[in-house]
């Protein structure tokens, strides 16, 4: 195993950890901005870097289809290429091509798919997954499965599981060892406790850097989402991270450290500041609301990004309204510093041994 990971502190299931990859350490508990196609959204590198986050996300899928995985790697590969120094880490592609339902066709060789983007045909196999990530020169490649929608019949969940389970083995067969760069492979299993359970003891049998917790935040539900990763994290390696695949809001997030998880990521930050909304330590806010057109007060007092450092409520919401690029740009930096403190927090009372009274006045404050 390549990618280094250790542990430096526990409270109760929850831990804080360092993991060292070939672009630096990311500690953790951590969130990953989501930079789909090379790019976080309405953000520049170093804006994205200056909220605190130390890793981002971008996507086979979306990549190999535009501008090519070839390129990218003819270019000095994805950090050179987007101009971030720091880690990153690649999905495989599975969960995208899961949406493209009517243009794909799964088979035990791969997917078979045509591109939304110009109807051309491609093939994405395990080992066309793993090789298109170790070209864009992912710090983490994400092993090939496939992810069921929400709700399946047990039966659908369990033949998927198993050909996820082969994708898994022949993901670990194509990875290509080096110092700093690591394989994760990904939990299915539905909402079916004892087949996340089968799944993560395979899993294991391969031997990977890292373990995902995917198919969940689809439409299940908070208390649901929690029970899969009670049922899972525990047959996990204890001395491995953990990652909660496409997760979520705040209370989503700390629900999840408090049950063992290290790692996150989700649109959902980034989306809400293009949308106008803002995560405040006073709850959430829609900024496109007439309330907040006279305000002079900064979006949340306690924060420290350029959103509410310089600006008022007033004006942002004027942003919003008259649909300028700026309000996308702040709204975006400030959720993501809120993100970034919020993990920042949380490895702190992890290392203090007060996650669960800092959790309980979160959650009573965000009620």
């Amino acid at each position: 195993m390549s990618l280094g990971f250790e542990i430096t502190a526990y409270d109760g299931a929850a831990r804080c950890g360092r993991l060292l990859t070939a672009h630096g350490v990311v500690e953790t508990p951590a969130f990953m901005p989501v930079g789909t196609a090379a790019t976080v959204k309405a953000m520049t590198p170093d804006d994205v870097a200056a909220t605190g986050a130390r890793i981002v996300l971008g996507n086979t899928y979306h990549l190999m289809l535009r501008p090519g995985a070839e390129r990218i790697a003819s270019l000095g590969g994805l950090h050179n290429f987007m101009h971030w120094p720091h880690a990153v880490l690649t999905d495989s592609g599975g969960f995208q091509v899961m949406s493209l339902a009517e243009l794909r066709t799964i088979s035990e060789e791969g997917v078979a798919f045509r591109s939304h983007l110009d109807g051309s045909k491609h093939l994405l196999t395990p080992e066309r997954s793993v090789e298109i990530q170790h070209l864009l020169g992912a710090d983490v490649t994400m092993a090939f499965d496939e992810c069921m929608p929400y709700p399946s019949p047990r039966e659908a969940v369990e033949a998927s599981m198993q050909l996820s389970m082969r994708w898994a083995e022949r993901s670990r067969a194509a990875f290509v060892d080096r110092p700093g760069h690591g394989l994760f492979g990904i939990v299915q299993g539905g909402v079916h406790p004892d087949l996340r359970q089968r799944m993560a003891a395979r899993l294991v049998e391969i031997g990977f850097d890292g373990y995902a917790i995917g198919g969940l935040a689809i439409g299940e539900g908070q208390a649901t989402t929690f029970a899969m990763v009670e049922a899972t994290a525990p047959a996990l390696p204890e001395d491995r991270p953990r990652y909660l695949m496409g997760v979520g809001k705040p209370a989503d997030l700390i629900g999840a450290v408090m049950r063992g998880i290290d790692m996150f990521d989700c649109v959902l930050p980034t989306r809400s500041g293009r949308t106008g909304q803002a995560f405040t330590r006073g709850g959430t806010l829609n900024l496109r609301n007439a309330r907040h057109a006279d305000d002079p007060a900064p979006l949340d007092p306690e924060c420290r990004c350029p959103a509410c450092t310089g600006f008022s409520r007033a004006y942002l919401h004027h942003l919003v309204k008259a649909g300028e690029i700026l309000a996308s740009m702040l709204l975006t930096r400030h959720n993501l510093t809120y993100y970034a403190d919020l993990m920042a927090t949380m490895r702190t009372v992890i290392a203090a041994g007060r996650l669960a009274d800092f959790a309980a006045a979160y959650l009573a404050e965000a009620a």
